[in-house]
């Protein structure tokens, strides 16, 4: 496996605001050589963390899953706290989701297959990848190279989603710096639009941080736009569980079938490894 970590900002050539981070860590299958080349579906993971820290159990454990399932795998550690907010986390993602599209024939990725997954905080700035890649800002950015920034697909992952009364409001204050017209533009169910990404959104009845209405306004969201998505709503299982395993210090069997069940849902998109 071929690991490495990208300044994204440097490699965009796009000037980093002062304590911004934007980072790429890569997981990368290495070619073999005594079985032909393989092309990969690719998956970047987006920690969540409230835009205040990035968890490190929805990191790298997240990414080496997608690994052993033959995937060529991400991380991205965007930019978190209260003195960089909008767009700067977007144009994080963004260049990390142009980055892997540029790379895909050197690192044998499939280049119509690069999804994105996010948890908390993080499925919040996966949604605005999903919603938001067509925005005047990113071109203002990025270019041409804007046309990368779609993801093919989303997993949203006990999402923050709305502003209203189901808001978690740290992280809407954090994202929007407090500006509250920015944080109602940042209410992403009302962001879907027909050529958003298709999801994959899950959370939990016990989540008490995040409630699991965001999940239903940003499927209703989907539905309404047409857009391909699944729901799953678990019974049981606090916030953050990540993969529910050992591994990332959560075991919970019951929640843990959620991988399975989003990975399924992949597979019937195309996200699969290709000779």
């Amino acid at each position: 496996m071929f690991c490495s970590k990208i300044d994204l900002y440097e490699c965009f050539n796009v000037k980093r605001p002062e304590n911004a981070s934007g980072y790429l860590n890569t997981y990368i299958h290495e070619k073999s050589t005594f079985v032909e080349d393989r092309i990969r579906p690719a998956m970047l993971v987006i920690p969540g963390g409230g835009y205040a820290h990035v968890s490190s159990r929805e990191k790298e454990q997240v990414a080496l899953q997608f690994v052993a399932d033959g995937y060529n795998a991400f991380t991205l550690e965007y930019t978190v706290g209260d003195n960089v907010s909008y767009p700067y986390q977007l144009i994080e993602g963004c260049m990390a989701l142009a980055y892997i599209r540029e790379n895909a024939e050197t690192q044998n990725t499939d280049i119509n297959h690069v999804g994105a997954i996010g948890f908390s905080a993080g499925g919040h700035l996966t949604a605005m990848l999903a919603t938001l890649f067509n925005e005047d800002v990113i071109k203002e950015f990025l270019g041409d190279k804007a046309s990368l920034c779609r993801p093919d697909a989303v997993v949203l992952s006990y999402p923050v989603i709305t502003s209203n009364e189901y808001a978690h409001r740290g992280s809407l204050e954090r994202i929007s710096g407090k500006d509250a017209k920015l944080e109602k533009f940042l209410s992403l169910e009302n962001r879907v639009t027909e050529n958003s990404s298709p999801a994959f959104i899950w959370s939990t009845v016990e989540d008490d941080a995040v409630p699991c209405e965001n999940s239903f306004l940003m499927a209703s969201a989907y539905r309404k736009a047409k857009v391909p998505f699944e729901l799953h709503i678990l019974a049981y299982g606090h916030h953050g569980l990540s993969l529910a395993t050992g591994e990332t210090n959560s075991p919970h069997p019951y929640v843990a079938k959620w991988y399975g069940l989003a990975k399924e849902w992949l597979d019937s998109l195309g996200f699969k490894i290709n000779k």
